[in-house]
């Protein structure tokens, strides 16, 4: 991955081969070629299964608050990753949607909704709706083309999704 980021569909079996520690041959036992190996990374890149595991990895006796901030640094990271991958490979597009190859991302949102779900009390919208906007929120505001190269920090995100930006009557509040 990361010679793919650097170097694109430019990079070689012969670079690959050398960070991986094995002989350029080994890479043909297991990819047809250049291309199948590149199709490869690619779908692992989108594989949700890493992220999944992060989000359900985090302690749930932390305030909502802070596993929102650990949810928004590793939905960043994720995006900073892939949207990294398509850049270096001049991807205008996402690979193909689920059912051709792609998978499904479903256990990142159960895993976000059920930390939202006991603070739903705490919340003006239920846990499915709430998942929705802090994962559109994390996505856009990380986005470099949509934040004009200044993302948003993690804490700026959760503030904006539990506190708004509107100011408040009550100084209490802010």
């Amino acid at each position: 991955m990361p010679l793919l980021r650097t170097h694109g569909s430019a990079v070689t079996t012969a670079q690959i081969a050398i960070a991986a520690g094995v002989a350029e041959g080994t890479l043909f036992r297991a990819f047809a070629d250049k291309d199948a190996l590149i199709a490869a990374a690619i779908k692992a890149a989108f594989d949700p299964g890493p992220t999944e595991a992060r989000i359900a990895a985090i302690d749930r006796a932390l305030s909502l608050r802070d596993q929102l901030l650990a949810i928004v640094e590793i939905l960043q990271h994720r995006v900073e990753q892939v949207w990294q991958l398509m850049t270096s490979l001049n991807l205008s597009i996402p690979p193909p949607k689920r059912g051709e190859g792609l998978h499904d991302d479903s256990g990142i949102r159960e895993q976000i909704t059920s930390i939202f779900a006991p603070h739903v009390g705490e919340l003006r919208c239920d846990a499915t709706y709430a998942t929705r906007m802090l994962r559109a929120l994390a996505f856009a505001g990380t986005h470099p083309r949509i934040t004009d190269g200044h993302p948003f920090t993690a804490a700026e995100i959760v503030a904006i999704l539990l506190d708004g930006i509107r100011r408040r009557e009550d100084p209490e509040l802010c």
